[in-house]
């Protein structure tokens, strides 16, 4: 089988060339290191944000900035700098680059370097460690999505919350190896009662008999772009309705889409080996994706 990722894109010879922002300072791109004692290497101890330019402007900024520092609060992290100097960096990176449109950015924000190779949050004496890594990126995915179930879900919040963008991917690394596995591009996960939830790397929604479904949230990264179609939804007189719902309307859906940074709306042409709709780009799918492109025009 043709592999596929929701993250594909055009290969482009200039992120050869790229400068990296680590930590205040512009480095290329074999020099942008980073110690083998930081706690976002050594432990997945940090929080991050992609970010999408089109057309000069990296869209939902604010949207983005407000998930970051709130994440941050939320794991104790101290980023160091003001909302206002963390922008004035990523717009320093962009312009040393070059970068106008189809650019994607990584922009990464972990506890620091430690002292010695431990857990405790308090060995991370330097720090924090602050990487703004952005690519010339045009997305390329050939064909829709395949998706395979995996037994790997979405847990409580007590335990890591879902919600949380953190550096701590084990979960979802595992549940997209085991769609691989099974001959899929992208796995998808269900929920701790067993409704059909996200997938590992991007929100995930159905379309049936014209209504818009996607999970409640509640055990699902909140993305971005997932609430920009809900908002679209309610916008333009699409019903659309976050709820729990089965595999078995999965798989009796007429159209299914992705949602993310990188892909924006992207189709879902079969799961678990079951054909959704078409196998293609459905209507209403075609029209969120008009609708959302308009959106994120300057």
């Amino acid at each position: 089988m043709d592999k596929v990722t929701t993250h594909q894109a055009e290969d482009d010879i200039r992120n050869e060339s790229i400068l990296i922002w680590v930590n205040g300072q512009l480095k290329p791109r074999a020099e942008a290191t980073v110690s083998v004692f930081d706690s976002g290497f050594m432990l997945g101890d940090g929080v991050w944000e992609g970010l999408r330019l089109y057309d000069g402007r990296w869209s939902f900024l604010d949207d983005h900035m407000d998930r970051l520092f709130e994440a941050a609060k939320a794991i104790d992290l101290d980023i160091g700098m003001t909302r206002e100097a963390l922008v004035a960096a990523l717009f320093e990176t962009q312009r040393a680059n070059g970068m106008t449109t189809d650019a994607h950015c990584r922009l990464m924000v972990t506890r620091g370097v430690k002292s010695r190779p431990f857990q405790h949050p308090a060995l991370s004496r330097r720090g924090p460690t602050i990487v703004i890594l952005m690519e010339h990126s045009r997305p390329s995915i050939p064909r829709p999505i395949k998706l395979a179930t995996v037994p790997h879900i979405r847990g409580l919040p007590m335990t890591q919350d879902p919600k949380l963008n953190s550096h701590s991917k084990l979960n979802c690394i595992l549940a997209c190896i085991a769609a691989e596995k099974a001959g899929a591009d992208e796995a998808l996960m269900l929920d701790i009662h067993g409704f059909v939830n996200t997938t590992n790397a991007c929100n995930f929604f159905i379309i049936r008999k014209g209504e818009v479904w996607t999970s409640t949230g509640d055990y699902c990264m909140n993305g971005i772009t997932r609430q920009k179609v809900i908002d679209l939804c309610r916008a333009n007189d699409i019903p659309v309705f976050e709820r729990n719902y089965s595999l078995v309307d999965t798989y009796g859906a007429d159209e299914a889409f992705l949602t993310g940074t990188f892909g924006a709306q992207t189709p879902v042409g079969e799961i678990d080996g079951r054909r959704i709709g078409t196998g293609g780009m459905g209507p209403v799918t075609q029209r969120l994706r008009d609708l959302y492109m308009e959106m994120v025009k300057p």
